[in-house]
């Protein structure tokens, strides 16, 4: 698929758009127009359906170690500084940056690469990517590789491996990318890496830290005392609300508190559309579990997830479930796993991540009532010590254990976070729906249509109603089932034009159903149903529109 082809046709069609467009945008930030909003909204819909109001409590679910409670919040952008403190990401949440003195672009320095060449005797102009062999004369062929050979190159390395020179004598070595920070925090300099787009190696300043939080002001006097942050992630408004939810709730442990809502990470390179934004929408939920199910219910969770975007139309073969790496797991998680598409603006083979499993153990609620003190933290926003020089306050100092009533027994609960981005959902549906293929025109002729073949739940339109001409009470009789419709859906009216063009029009934006009335509908009162992504006609009568739409919405 042609990601400049889907980036086209959301913005033509008003699924997408740059923020602040007409002074030039702002980078990382993008706007949901009519059928965007729409689409995400649904987006959000089925996920809030299928994980909250739908779950049966009564029941024990397929793969669940017991039946368990499902409740949700909706929690404050802008939060305590301490919360921020106590959870690690105001000493933690960073990222490395570096900067490139030839192109004057930025990079995440876990993001920068460079090529690895194996260069043959007499073949000095014509350089391959080698994975696996050592290579000599790499800055010469680097800087006398024309720029269309070079861009081949970067695309075939893939992003994955950069380069560095073990000696003086120009012999180098092939490095990943992620062992860069441990080399340069050992001593080893930036001068033997080339960066993208550059051609010669020494082009990179030294990495610095950069907090990805986005700051601001709280009151009038706008002293540093008012700092505050907009949130990273809409995980710590749950945990600092535990024990509300559990005193005015009355769940009981195993049960999940789930949440959807805006996030903000200050990101250096945001990039791949709407995939690495500064403002996006997470769904999130904290699943607190007794410690010794929370395995168990962690491998639920895993496998509940990747699930849910399999029913809802990715495919498995774009589709896959990776356990983190023992080096790639967060300080706090006992286990991680990532639910990740096939993007197609990422090199073949490749996918990225659509949402992440962790099991955060008892770390979170731990730290919120005792936190940490953190010898190396930053001068301010600091645990204020007492006169006996201990923490003064450690993390909130209320009490967030929970007590079996049943078992008499106290514990701090474990935690299992399914984290789903609602934007990367929805690109990723996006992105699969988009076909393109051929269909009759209303001559019966082969036509070449664009189509978006968006599982009906999501669809922005539920359905179209299209009378076949503007006369002959075939309005009149359209508008009568429109009506009867919009009572339940989001249906759409389209009097204008040939059946055929609305058609495509309809397809073009994913609408599922189209119906139509003809003369047929006055002498008999029955309509044609025309499905989406099978073509297929059918009649029915028009009343039963509501009940049938709403079957094949649902799957019956």
């Amino acid at each position: 698929m042609d990601m400049d082809k889907l980036v086209s046709l959301c913005k033509r069609r008003g699924f997408l758009f740059q923020s602040s467009e007409i002074y030039g945008g702002l980078n990382g930030f993008w706007d949901y127009g009519p059928l965007g909003v729409e689409l995400k909204r649904n987006v959000k819909e089925a996920w809030w359906r299928d994980m909250v109001t739908g779950h049966d409590e009564l029941s024990q679910l397929p793969g669940a170690p017991s039946a368990y409670d499902m409740t949700g919040l909706d929690c404050t952008i802008i939060m305590h500084p301490q919360v921020w403190k106590c959870s690690g990401h105001y000493d933690l949440f960073h990222d490395f940056m570096v900067d490139c003195t030839s192109t004057k672009k930025r990079y995440r320095y876990d993001q920068i690469y460079a090529v690895t060449l194996s260069v043959k005797p007499n073949h000095s102009t014509n350089p391959e990517i080698s994975k696996q062999q050592p290579f000599t004369e790499v800055w010469t062929t680097l800087a006398s590789t024309p720029d269309e050979q070079k861009a081949d190159l970067w695309k075939r390395a893939g992003g994955k491996y950069s380069v560095r020179s073990k000696n003086a004598d120009e012999a180098f070595e092939m490095v990943d990318v992620k062992k860069l920070p441990d080399l340069v925090k050992a001593g080893t300099a930036l001068t033997a890496v080339v960066a993208p787009d550059a051609n010669v190696p020494g082009t990179l300043t030294a990495p610095r830290e950069f907090n990805l939080m986005f700051k601001t002001i709280v009151g009038a006097l706008g002293g540093e005392d008012d700092a505050a942050f907009l949130r990273p992630e809409t995980a710590q408004g749950i945990f600092v609300n535990f024990k509300n939810v559990v005193d005015s709730s009355r769940v009981k442990v195993p049960f999940g508190i789930a949440q959807v809502g805006k996030s903000f990470r200050n990101e250096i390179t945001p990039r791949n559309f709407t995939f690495r934004s500064r403002e996006f929408e997470q769904m999130e939920i904290e699943f607190f579990c007794k410690p010794d199910t929370s395995q168990q219910w962690y491998k639920y969770w895993r496998d509940r997830r990747y699930q849910w975007y399999l029913d809802l139309g990715l495919p498995r073969e774009r589709l896959q479930l990776r356990e983190h790496h023992a080096e790639e797991l967060s300080h706090y998680s006992i286990g991680t796993a990532d639910i990740e598409y096939a993007f197609p603006f990422l090199p073949a083979g490749e996918f990225g991540e659509l949402e992440g499993v962790a099991h955060r153990g008892d770390f979170d609620l731990r730290s919120h009532m005792e936190g940490k003190l953190d010898p190396n933290s930053k001068p301010d926003l600091k645990v204020e010590l007492g006169p006996d020089g201990k923490p003064k306050h450690r993390g909130s100092g209320k009490d967030l254990s929970y007590f079996d009533d049943q078992a008499r027994q106290r514990f701090v609960p474990h935690v299992i976070e399914p984290s789903a981005g609602a934007d990367r959902a929805t690109l990723a549906f996006l992105c699969e729906a988009y076909h393109e293929d051929t269909a009759p025109d209303e001559n019966g002729k082969p036509q070449e249509r664009v189509v978006l073949k968006l599982h009906p739940r999501l669809a922005p339109i539920k359905a179209a109603v299209l009378p076949l001409v503007k006369k002959d009470g075939m309005p009149e009789a359209a508008q009568k089932i429109y009506r009867a419709l919009k009572k339940q859906f989001n249906v759409y009216y389209d009097d204008g034009g040939a059946v055929g063009r609305r058609y495509r029009r309809q397809d073009e934006i994913g609408t599922p159903y189209c119906i139509t009335v003809d003369g047929q509908t006055l002498t008999d009162g029955t309509v044609t149903v025309r499905d989406r992504d099978s073509l297929k006609q059918w009649r029915i009568k028009a009343e039963e529109c509501p009940a049938e739409i709403a079957k094949r919405i649902n799957g019956e």
